[in-house]
């Protein structure tokens, strides 16, 4: 009866270890980072699901607003300091990298411990702790970008590698979200006592991750502007992944702005016939499944044509949004989340590749690190407008529209051109 019992677990175990370290993986350790990356997402989710709670649903609507808004003021402090600090750190101390992973994990065990206290009463001691929570998780976020290049299996291109880290979490995040609401049905600390124990065995997977993690043979620091002409720097490498980094930055301004004011909206005006929860269940799992799917294609189109992929992509989600700003209703705003988690992860995916093409190794990991901390900025900024804005549907979607619609004036034309006449591999001096 033991071996019975014992044998679903011990089969999907083996299941998902087959799965994960398949094509090389095992061997170069990309395994075990995909695996971390799982444990990452769900104990997210499980986090999130304990707050969202308490922020969105257990107090009157101006008064979550306010709290929210308190909430990304006291956030935009840290990630302003973390743009120009992170990278240069990972450039300094690049011995460090499965330690600062297992750093953030061991963060977020320390803190969950602490929210578990105070999400019953919701009272302002929450907000240290979960930000403390949202700066490790991003904290994670850099490292992670950073270290994927070292893992790369032979025959791996860099798109194909974060494609599979990528689809880890988010499959990783649909399974951890449904157990997390069971969870809460408990209790209200019931899911960060399960976010303790994920981020308890994210931290053990992180310090046992391979060591070539914390090797810098050969590494340089990427500056964001040029120092010289013998340093090498994102201005250096042609206009491909200045105007991706722009594009993918107005992506991740749409995303923020969608989760915080869909949030408020869609609490104060569900869908027709659906609760405020349900309303935004339906929404988030559109940009869920929009989301996989273009990580998943992603993997498919490699490294082809990425200039003209991300392009596409940031007038395909405009055209969304401006589409959902004429005929605002739930169908219009689940097709604009679907639309936005599909370009976002496309684009994304072009980005690292267009970043693998034309930055030279020696500062391909410092790069990573800054453009991923620049990304997080931008959602910021993005969520900070949701929370602003009244609670007008169509006014947000027309929001959403002139947020791209500047994405698309200040880098498809740049793309479009650097796709028609090539971007020239840079020499390091």
């Amino acid at each position: 009866m033991g071996r019975a019992l014992h044998l679903p677990f011990t089969g999907t175990a083996r299941g998902i270890r087959k799965a994960t370290h398949a094509h090389g993986a095992g061997e170069s350790g990309l395994g075990k980072l995909i695996e971390l990356h799982a444990v990452n997402g769900a104990g997210d989710v499980m986090i999130t699901v304990a707050l969202a709670s308490t922020v969105f649903f257990s107090v009157p609507t101006d008064e979550a607003r306010g709290r929210v808004a308190l909430y990304l003021a006291i956030t935009m402090a840290p990630f302003t300091l973390l743009a120009p600090v992170i990278g240069p750190l990972l450039d300094r101390l690049p011995h460090g990298r499965r330690a600062a992973m297992a750093g953030a994990m061991a963060t977020r065990v320390v803190l969950a411990i602490a929210l578990s206290g105070a999400v019953a009463t919701g009272g302002l001691e929450l907000y240290p702790a979960a930000l403390g929570v949202l700066v490790a998780s991003k904290a994670y976020g850099v490292v992670r970008s950073a270290v994927v290049p070292r893992l790369l299996p032979h025959g791996f291109s860099l798109v194909k590698a974060n494609s599979r880290v990528t689809l880890a979490g988010l499959l990783a995040t649909g399974v951890a979200a449904p157990v997390g609401v069971g969870l809460q049905q408990i209790g209200p600390p019931w899911p960060l006592y399960g976010a303790c124990v994920l981020f308890t065995g994210g931290t053990l997977l992180a310090l046992s991750m391979p060591h070539k993690v914390d090797s810098a043979k050969g590494e340089r620091k990427a500056h964001m502007l040029t120092h010289g002409e013998r340093k090498p720097s994102l201005r250096t490498v042609g206009p491909s992944v200045l105007h991706g980094l722009q594009a993918n930055a107005a992506h991740r301004v749409l995303s923020g702005f969608l989760i915080f004011f869909l949030a408020f909206l869609l609490r104060e005006h569900p869908l027709p016939g659906q609760s405020a929860a349900v309303s935004l269940g339906i929404v988030g799992v559109a940009a869920g499944v929009g989301n996989a799917c273009g990580t998943a294609l992603g993997a498919l189109l490699r490294s082809r044509a990425p200039e003209l992929i991300v392009a596409a992509m940031v007038t395909l989600a405009m055209t969304a949004a401006i589409v959902a700003a004429v005929f605002f209703g739930g169908l219009a705003v689940a097709v604009l989340g679907a639309v936005a988690g599909l370009s976002q992860a496309l684009s994304k995916l072009s980005l690292d590749a267009m970043i693998q093409r034309d930055v030279p190794e020696v500062v391909r990991t410092s790069a990573f690190a800054r453009s991923e901390t620049l990304l997080q900025m931008a959602w910021v900024v993005g969520g900070a407008i949701g929370i602003a804005l009244p609670l007008n549907g169509t006014l947000g979607m027309s929001v959403a529209a002139g947020i791209l619609a500047l994405g698309v004036a200040v880098t498809v034309r740049g793309l479009l051109s650097a796709a028609r006449r090539g971007t020239p591999h840079p020499r390091v001096a």
